[in-house]
């Protein structure tokens, strides 16, 4: 009998889970602004998209995992801002949650088969200007930010505005990401550096 009621309740418990996030993901998608999203990424997490440029998703996008940090606590957010900000997102790419991703400035391209750990965060702008008397009045500085093929990202790593990382590379959780990372290597830190080739 104790063995039938621990079914029961596992299995209740797995349905509620479940359900409480289908809440989630259904509520963050209505109330989302971005009305120019182009093709459909799997959603296993809440998600907000915001802005009125465009966000564009090619086949097999997967945002979000269920057994991961953040699943019940936060949601992701892609934000292109402007008119003419642009999010792609590839083929075959899994974003883990609490992902943050917003182009104001040149756009934000992320290539195939791409893989993300939690807590990631992207800009392609400063968003402000950093002259002191221009803070809040004067242009800021943007650049393009490209994310090559079959790139594996770690958990809490922050890209800024500008950089291009290579196809094949890995970024070490933690790293702050100023300047473009090489092909083939492993980079890390703050600033993120490049630490050694990948060997095949």
């Amino acid at each position: 009998m104790r063995k039938i009621n621990k079914k029961i309740i596992r299995k209740s418990k797995f349905l509620l889970r479940i359900i409480i996030q289908k809440i989630r993901i259904s509520f963050f998608r209505s109330i989302s602004s971005c009305n120019n999203i182009k093709g459909k990424p799997k959603l296993f997490f809440p998600t907000l998209f915001e802005g009125n440029g465009t966000i564009v998703f090619l086949n097999n996008v997967n945002l979000g995992v269920k057994s991961s940090a953040y699943y019940f606590s936060n949601y992701n957010y892609l934000e292109a801002r402007n008119y003419n900000s642009k999010i792609v997102i590839g083929n075959n790419v899994y974003i883990n949650n609490n992902a943050t991703i917003v182009s104001a400035g040149e756009g934000i391209e992320i290539c195939d088969d791409v893989l993300i750990g939690t807590n990631f965060t992207v800009y392609d702008s400063d968003f402000h200007n950093l002259a002191i008397n221009k803070r809040m009045s004067g242009a800021p500085k943007t650049g393009k930010v490209l994310i090559g093929k079959n790139v594996f990202i770690g958990s809490n790593v922050l890209i800024n505005k500008g950089v291009e990382i290579g196809d094949n590379s890995v970024i070490g959780s933690g790293s702050v990401v100023t300047k473009s990372i090489p092909p083939n290597v492993i980079a890390a830190g703050n600033p993120c550096k490049v630490i050694k080739d990948i060997d095949e």
